[in-house]
């Protein structure tokens, strides 16, 4: 017999503030930002570990105070003048006088600064001593690794995002034994997903094992 196919209904990736999923351990982060546009020197650096939504936060208040977004590659610092900025991934590096000149401009009438990274900034690259300064000076802001309100919320909206419901006692279940990160929720539900899809099963905990047994024994295989 042919199997049927289900229709994917993928809901469009929003950066919306609304959408951003609230806890403990982004709540300074969400405050930092909340307190634009007096930062001191009106500059922030929002830091912490990848997909905890520093890009969502970032966007969204780009989106809010009508920030030009520049490429740390190759940044246009002409394009920047009187207006805020974003500038994401700086410690994966940007030219010292690019950013030397940004923070700078960040104060003056109609400026600002966004910075987004991984790491704070006193772990930043900078062969220019006064750059080095600012770096050590700017204001700052961090997401930590995600608590269970987080991690619950983010796995409800993963899996909003491609149409489906588990059953309300899933989610206890999944986060007592995953691995306590956001990239990592995005992929177990793909894989729930694909698994339920594949083998025409309802999502459940008895799938969840399933996979979740299979990181350990692919683990196991590297120890």
């Amino acid at each position: 017999m042919t199997r049927q196919l289900r229709l994917k209904l993928r809901r469009p990736v929003s950066f919306a503030r609304e959408d951003f999923v609230r806890g403990p351990s982004n709540a300074q982060a969400r405050s930092a930002l909340d307190a634009w546009p007096t930062w001191p020197g009106g500059a922030l650096a929002l830091f912490g570990p990848a997909g905890v939504g520093k890009s969502h936060l970032a966007r969204g208040w780009a989106a809010a105070a009508g920030a030009v977004v520049l490429d740390r590659r190759s940044p246009d610092i002409a394009s920047a003048a009187g207006r805020p900025v974003l500038l994401e991934d700086v410690d994966q590096g940007i030219d010292d006088e690019a950013l030397f000149h940004l923070i700078n401009m960040a104060g003056r009438e109609g400026g600002g600064l966004l910075l987004t990274a991984q790491t704070a900034p006193s772990a930043w690259t900078a062969a220019l001593p006064d750059l080095r300064s600012r770096l050590n000076a700017l204001f700052v802001a961090e997401i930590e690794e995600p608590d269970d309100e987080v991690l619950e919320g983010v796995l409800r909206k993963f899996f909003r995002e491609r149409s489906i419901r588990p059953p309300k006692e899933f989610y206890p279940y999944l986060l007592r034994r995953m691995e306590r990160s956001i990239p990592y929720a995005r992929e177990i539900v793909k894989r729930l997903d694909e698994a339920a899809d594949d083998e025409q099963r309802p999502i459940s905990r008895t799938l969840a094992r399933q996979i979740l047994e299979d990181d350990m024994e692919n683990l196991d295989l590297f120890d």
